[in-house]
Order: C-alpha cells, then sequence, then structure tokens
C-alpha cells in the first residue's frame, strides 16, 4: 500500500489555492502591499540589557538574578502582574528591585555577567550561624544582599565592568 507524504508525515501541507486571486503565481506583490513587521539591524534597540537582582519580600527571604532589557516589564512578570515570569521567582512574590547593573550593550554580554554572578554566588561561602544568630534582630534579608554584593565585587574583578552602571536600590549595610 501506497502513502502520500502528507498523510505520512503530518508536517507536510497540501497546497492550497490562492486566496487572493488578483495575486496570480506570475505577479509579485509590490513594496506596498509588503508589510515588515522586523526593526531594520541599523536601528538599535531602545534600551539597553541589564542584569537585576531582586528581593523576595514574602516568607522566605530569598534574592533572584536575571537579565532584560526593559527592567520595568520584566519585574511586573516576576510579580505576576503580566504573563511571562520566571518559575523560580514565583514563590518569593511581591519582589522589589535591589540592585541594577545597566549598560550592556548586547544580551551575550549580560548573560556572561549574570551567569558569573550567580555560579560565584553559589560557590561564595556563606556567613557562620554563629553570626546570624549574634544578629537575630537584624534584617533577614540583609544577609543575603551583602552575599550577593560580595559576589558582585569578585564578578567586577574578574570581567572589564568599567563601561557599566551599578545601582543598588537597597543598602546592604
Amino acid at each position: 500500500m501506497m502513502r502520500t507524504l502528507s498523510t505520512q508525515f503530518r508536517s507536510i501541507k497540501h497546497p492550497r489555492p490562492n486566496p487572493n486571486p488578483k495575486l496570480s503565481k506570475s505577479s509579485s506583490p509590490t513594496k506596498s502591499e509588503i508589510k515588515f513587521n522586523v526593526k531594520p539591524k541599523s536601528e538599535p534597540e531602545s534600551e539597553s540589557w541589564c542584569v537585576y537582582l531582586l528581593l523576595s519580600t514574602n516568607h522566605p527571604i530569598k534574592t533572584y538574578v536575571g537579565i532584560t532589557n526593559n527592567f520595568p516589564r520584566r519585574l511586573k512578570q516576576h510579580n505576576g502582574e503580566l504573563n511571562g515570569g520566571a518559575k523560580a521567582s514565583r514563590a518569593g512574590r511581591p519582589w522589589i528591585c535591589a540592585c541594577i547593573v545597566c549598560g550592556f550593550p548586547d544580551r551575550s554580554e549580560a548573560s556572561i555577567f549574570e551567569s558569573k554572578w550567580k555560579a560565584i554566588s553559589r560557590r561564595a561561602p556563606r556567613k557562620s550561624e554563629n553570626d546570624r544568630l549574634s544578629k537575630q534582630s537584624e534584617d533577614p534579608s540583609l544577609p543575603l544582599l551583602r552575599h550577593r554584593q560580595a559576589a558582585l565585587k569578585k564578578v567586577k574583578a574578574s570581567l572589564d565592568c568599567t563601561h557599566l552602571e551599578i545601582i543598588w536600590h537597597l543598602d546592604p549595610f
């Protein structure tokens, strides 16, 4: 039994009749009939890329590092006001901006910085339990912010960050 390709492989489509009889295969559409939704490559993006540090305001207090080229929109996504927030950030809602690093020319450079910041944060030792017990009256977010700030200093020492602007919205000290 012989089957046609389109029944065997559903991704292959039969050619459909032309819905616009005015445009035959021999005539091509004019420039006014073609609409482009893509920005020309020579036009720069409206905003540069940034790496951000968020702090949860719900228990358990935690931090989140991410990248974006539109921070206000991304923060709304993390807080559930818009679709598209990261799954890892759902439990800490609402989130506030603790730090933002601006000035990355492209997504690639921002991704490298973000990855390095996360990796150094994971590897860096946390303060001992004795230090935590002695500072029980301290805001529980401060040790987390200090830990991320220490990791950020190591990232700055390992990469060229002269073109970046680092803005802390929450002072870890």
